[in-house]
């Protein structure tokens, strides 16, 4: 076991070496320990035994000041203590504080010695560490059962950590009666004791002690027992230096501040902001700058600073303790380490003073004790006593046991009571009292109506907690586990400060509190369930108050406490021990109390709510930078009264773009960054309130964008537009006092312009609802005014205002919209951001790409609804530039899919401009096809067949390649149409027009895709028919025009007949086609017609008439179509829906199918006559036959004769129906005469 602690010894001693003898404390901040305390702290186990049992304890020194162990010099016999050595009270880095006042080691810590401890080492606060405290501190509490001396100690609480310091109450009156604070504090002591409160003298053999212990170290260290000459300091001197350093509390933390103090209290005030973490990693400010010193180096009278020789992590049982240390630590004897102490032979060691060695060496991990015996002052001899044998010496035998009870006891009852965090607690016990009480000074205080500030804690707890916070801020980054125990940390720092007094604390903790809440992510699965959870989980209960049990303590000294406290005064008390002999009885005080009840985070799900939480807080962090700033000058405010102005210029595309885009990239040309001058509303630049106000103005920007992007993403168009021109307002406000623009900072703004162009385009797409638009965007919450009003005090926030005003106009909506794209896209290509390649550069040209096609399509159909052709070429020029820069935007990204789209759309305007080409005769009807009207059509299908090629095939993308490929063929077909509707005869003969009409027909008949099933494949089947059926027309018309050349006759027959059946064919397959289908039909017929008429042969005219006999009956089904959907209209006719009135549009049309009665009649009457012609034809020539008629030919005549009949003798009044009807009835005859002839036949 032993050799375990040499070596530990010996390694804190080399690394102890390596420093410089005699360096300041504050220069130095070694951690002997390795890294900073993270709970896992490398250790070694030593067991201390005590009879049959054992108490753990080890001890890490985490941090020196003092050289390595000097081995002390021996001294002689008989030396004279109370002559002074030549080096007395010199400055020593060996024994560092306990020889350079005559009081040796120090006894009188000062009062915020804890928080020193735990600003120099942050990380192990609120988590790692039970207890920061002065040895002394934990020695007194250790002692109390043993002890009748009074105990006032001020406990903090953060986390699972406290804070001890001695509470010198007595100190404290003193200096009370000069200020007039703390009066309450006073009164209520003085009743608490009964008794008048004076202040107690020390002895002069106290003094006479505390001197020959100085003495005695600088001897020890010196080895020369020749005395120099030094004149003695008489007794009244000795006291006074005692009083000179007695700790001293501080005179800035009183209520009163007068204006000579102000210098002095804003030094106070400079608290670090912690730059790590205040600083947001966008901002270019150098870190040094930021780091302020927590309170001036002159200001050190407030025992704020961390002076003791070495910090300990001292871990005894389970419980984990940073303890600072003075003890003097010599090498020599046995082993590296020794303490030595001096002792009058005369007086035997009692228990208080065995506890007291052997707990000092616990703490600092030494092994031996040298104890140097005298009489009055003379050297008698020299003892080596190991630590573990302390508990067992003559006169002062204790139980280690004992001491470790009363340790966890203690901790578990002051972890039990001092719950609130931000909170100073009092523990005391009255001299020669057993009953201990604990106090909650902060809530008597209110009680007593007080400022709080009458508490000299108070700062320096906010700061520690601040200071907490701000090193878990650092792992929240990482862990989110951390964000509500940071929360109630800041929230508590907040509550105990003073906006007046404590600006930069406030703002600080303010931003801080803002970066909690994550913005651009909802919190995830897991991390919701840590953040629920809030901080640690340790806990502790109060088992006491119920206890009434009075254990007797090992002294046995109940009589001691007679003037303690009455019986109404413990009703002031949060929790009383009895008696300290509970304290030794095992696990008296257990841990079930949990030590953050209210420090869950809010998780929410809902971005706006989060976005208002870092809002308010931005809002409140504004507020203390903008009252600590002294200059006020009047600066304009957000009324709420006042609207905000809609702002419209009819600026439209005249306006140059190149101004524009400077309006929207003003603000990105830094401020000269070496500005010395205030800002608007009187900061320096540099100064905290400074890059305060930087950090703040950007959290804002940041939570009104991601506002503004949950709006859009809910359609809220207007509410988003109002959010993103706060957000460039706040952004405005940053640049106004920003000495530079760091690079994130300029592609956040790039962002802001991109989202604002797609609210503007929004806009302008959905102007039906311009109303509400408008609602939302003028409405005003009470923050965003005040919020308003502190930007104001910085910028007058109009830089972007072009781009956030709401206008009525679609097309500046549209404008607006394509300036911010344009805008953003300059900045991500600027000098500034150009390195730093991000797919944000791809997104802005893809909207570019899109916002150029909107506004194509805009002018496009602008031009469509135009009169004049001047004003209509002007904008085919405007939409066909857009669309040209579109393209160029897309194919700079490699996006072919909306290229070809683009491509579509320039190949739509082509033919717009095609149309309006065309010629008009003197009677207004269409001229000739125009050889323009051609170029534009044959541009349109270049600008197609580019679009497709840039798909590369339909697996690309389906649904654009089947759009190009529709586009395309109906082009075909609208070419060729036109061509032989309106055939330019004069310009080109009948054959060319023929061919170039047949060539178009068949390219549109190529891109007609009838396999794929889709929503188009119906329309493709009409398309194709159509197409048929208008060769078919074509090359009918060309055989019977056509003289002479009989084998083009015989090519051209042929060719009509084809497409005529592959028109009936296609229009079989549809069903709302029964007029094309009739049309085609009887066109075939009037074919077969004009067939027969050139024949001579009375066989051959038979066989023609009854292949036209054939077509004809093929006309039942398109009458069947007919005639369903006139029963259709019939039914809707007589029974209209409830909903619908008799006379409405559609009923009284009789046409709600879409079926044109007007060509139906129109059909009916080429229909009738061609039907009978050829019935009487065929009963002419089968009755003038020469040869026999067959059984078979006579019923055939028979059926002819008595359909011709029913024709004839048809009502020609008859309703359409009737007469479609009948039809049906004379063509189904036919039908069935023609299907039992061919079965006659076959079996013939």
């Amino acid at each position: 076991m032993l050799e375990g602690v040499n070596s530990r010894l010996s390694s804190m001693s080399s690394s102890a070496g390596d420093r410089e003898p005699g360096i300041p404390l504050d220069n130095v901040k070694e951690d002997i320990g390795g890294p900073t305390c993270s709970g896992d702290y490398s250790r070694h186990d030593n067991a201390i035994c005590s009879g049959d049992s054992e108490v753990k304890s080890s001890a890490v020194v985490k941090y020196s000041a003092a050289p390595p162990p000097a081995t002390y010099a021996l001294l002689q016999e008989k030396t004279d203590l109370k002559l002074p050595p030549a080096n007395w009270l010199r400055e020593n880095p060996q024994l560092g504080t306990a020889g350079t006042t005559v009081l040796g080691s120090s006894s009188k810590s000062k009062p915020f010695s804890s928080f020193g401890m735990a600003y120099d080492f942050i990380d192990c606060i609120g988590d790692d560490v039970d207890v920061v405290s002065d040895s002394e501190n934990i020695k007194k509490l250790l002692k109390i059962p043993y002890s009748k001396s009074h105990v006032s100690m001020a406990v903090h609480r953060v986390g699972r950590t406290l804070l001890l310091d001695e509470l010198d109450i007595q100190e404290l009156f003193r200096r009370s009666s000069q200020t007039g604070d703390w009066t309450w504090l006073k009164e209520f002591y003085q009743r608490l004791i009964d008794q008048k409160w004076q202040r107690k003298k020390k002895s002069k053999e106290n003094w006479y002690q505390k001197a020959i212990l100085s003495k005695f170290l600088y001897y020890s260290i010196n080895g020369d027992g020749a005395a120099e000459p030094v004149s003695d300091m008489n007794e009244g001197e000795e006291e006074n230096g005692a009083e000179e350093y007695s700790s001293s509390w501080p005179t800035t933390f009183t209520s009163a501040t007068s204006d000579a103090e102000e210098p002095d209290a804003s030094k106070q005030e400079s608290v670090s902001v912690d730059s790590k973490f205040a600083l947001d990693p966008v901002m270019s400010v150098p870190k040094e700058q930021n780091l302020p010193t927590l309170f001036n180096e002159g200001e050190n009278s407030q025992g704020l600073r961390n002076d003791f020789v070495r910090n300990i992590m001292w871990t005894f049982e389970d419980i984990h303790m940073l303890v600072g240390s003075n003890m003097p630590i010599f090498g020599g004897g046995r082993y590296p380490a020794v303490s030595l102490r001096l002792r009058d032979n005369n007086k035997p060691i009692n228990i208080l003073t065995g506890i007291d060695y052997w707990l000092d060496n616990l703490m600092c991990n030494v092994p031996e004790l040298v104890m140097c015996f005298h009489v009055n002052g003379i050297v008698q001899k020299y003892e080596m006593i190991k630590t573990e044998d302390i508990p067992h010496l003559e006169n002062s035998t204790f139980s280690t046991r004992v001491v470790k009870d009363i340790a966890q006891n203690i901790l578990s009852f002051l972890k039990s009571n001092c719950t609130k965090e931000g909170h100073t607690y009092w523990l005391f016990k009255a001299s020669g009292s057993d009953i201990v009480k604990l106090y909650d000074l902060t809530t008597l205080c209110e009680e007593a109506e007080e400022e709080k500030y009458q508490n000299p804690f108070t700062l320096p707890v906010a700061v520690l907690l601040y200071k907490v916070a701000s090193n878990l801020m650092l792992k929240a980054r990482q862990n989110r586990k951390h964000n509500g125990t940071i929360r109630t940390l800041l929230l508590n720092c907040v509550k105990l400060l003073d906006q007046e007094r404590h600006p930069q604390i406030i703002a600080s903790a303010h931003y801080m509190l803002s970066e909690l809440f994550q913005l651009d992510e909802p919190p995830g699965e897991d991390g919701g369930e840590s953040l629920r959870a809030g901080g640690s989980e340790d806990s502790y209960s109060d088992e006491d108050g119920e206890e009434e049990e009075e254990d007797l303590t090992e002294d046995d000294e109940n009589d001691s406490y007679s003037n303690c406290s009455r019986p109404q005064d413990d009703s002031k008390a949060v929790a009383v021990i009895r008696s300290v002999g509970e304290l030794s009885v095992p696990e008296k005080y257990t841990s079930t109390h949990q030590i953050r009840p209210s420090s869950a985070f809010p998780v929410s799900q809902d971005k706006e709510e989060r976005c208002r939480h870092v809002l308010s807080y931005v809002l409140k962090g504004l507020k203390a930078v903008d009252g600590s700033i002294k200059k006020e000058s009047d600066l304009p405010s957000a009324d709420p009264n006042t609207p905000i102005p809609l702002k419209y210029e009819d600026v439209g595309a005249n306006s140059a773009p190149e101004k524009d885009i400077s309006l929207l990239l003003e603000r990105v040309e830094p401020v000269q960054s070496d500005q010395k001058h205030p800002t608007r509303s009187g900061m320096i630049p540099g100064s905290w309130q400074h890059r305060m106000k930087l950090q703040l103005f950007l959290k804002a920007s940041k939570a009104y964008y991601v506002l503004s992007d949950a709006a859009t993403n809910l359609l809220k168009y207007g509410r988003a537009l109002r959010y993103i021109k706060l957000s460039l307002q706040c952004y405005d406000a940053y640049c106004s006092v920003s000495g530079a623009l760091h690079p994130q900072v300029l592609h956040f703004h790039s962002q802001c312009l991109s989202l604002c162009g797609d609210i503007q385009l929004m806009l302008a797409q959905n102007a039906n609802n311009r109303a509400a638009y408008l609602e939302e965007y003028s409405y005003q919450t009470k923050e965003d005014q005040e919020l308003l009003h502190s930007l104001h005090r910085e910028s007058s926030c109009q830089a972007f205002s072009m781009a956030t005003d709401l206008a009525m106009d679609p097309e500046y909506q549209l404008f607006v919209s394509s300036k911010c794209y344009e805008a953003a896209y300059e900045l991500l290509v600027s000098e500034a951001l150009k390195d730093h390649t991000s797919d944000q550069l791809s997104q802005v040209l893809k909207r570019l790409g899109n916002i150029r096609n909107e506004m194509g399509v805009y002018y496009m159909n602008q031009a469509a609804a135009m009169q004049t052709e001047k004003e209509e070429q002007e904008l085919w020029k405007k939409s066909f530039a857009f669309f040209e820069k579109g393209m160029k935007d897309f194919e700079a990204i490699g996006d072919s899919t909306n290229t070809a789209l683009l491509l579509c759309n320039t190949g739509r305007l082509m033919r717009i401009c095609s149309q309006a080409h065309c010629t008009i005769s003197t009677n207004d009807s269409r001229g000739e096809f125009s050889p323009e009207e051609a170029l534009y059509y044959n541009k349109a299908i270049d600008y197609y067949l580019r679009a497709m090629k840039a798909l590369g095939s339909r697996e690309n993308h389906s649904a654009v390649w089947d759009s190009v490929n529709w586009e395309l063929s109906t082009t075909y077909f609208t070419l060729a149409t036109l061509l032989q509707d309106y055939a330019p005869l004069s310009r080109k003969a009948q054959e060319q027009i023929e061919r170039e009409v047949t060539e178009a027909m068949m390219k549109s008949l190529k891109y007609c895709d009838l396999q794929t099933e889709s929503a188009r494949q119906p329309l493709y089947q009409y398309r194709a028919a159509t197409i048929h059926h208008r060769l078919a027309s074509m090359y009918h018309s060309c055989f019977r025009n056509q003289v002479g050349d009989e084998h083009l006759r015989k090519q051209h027959r042929s060719l009509a007949e084809l497409h005529y059946s592959k028109a009936v064919s296609l229009f079989l397959s549809l069903t709302d086609a029964p007029c094309e289908l009739l049309r085609t039909l009887l066109e075939r017929v009037a074919f077969a017609e004009f067939t027969m008429a050139g024949q001579s042969s009375s066989v051959a005219k038979l066989k023609s008439l009854t292949g036209a006999m054939d077509i004809m009956t093929e006309t039942r089904h398109a009458f069947q179509l007919i005639s369903k959907e006139l029963l259709e209209e019939q039914e809707v006719s007589c029974d209209p829906p409830a909903a619908e009135s008799a006379d409405s549009p559609d009923v009284a049309s009789g046409s709600m199918s879409g079926l044109d009665l007007q060509e139906v009649i129109k059909l009916i009457s080429v229909f009738e006559p061609s039907f009978s012609f050829l019935l009487l034809q065929v009963i002419k020539l089968m009755t003038t036959t020469k040869r026999k008629p067959s059984n078979k030919d006579e019923e055939m005549l028979k059926t002819y004769k008595n359909v011709y009949s029913k024709l004839l003798r048809a009502e020609k009044n008859a309703p359409l129906l009737s007469r479609v009807e009948l039809y049906i009835d004379l063509l189904q005859q036919l039908t069935t005469q023609a299907g039992s002839d061919g079965s006659g036949t076959q079996k013939s």
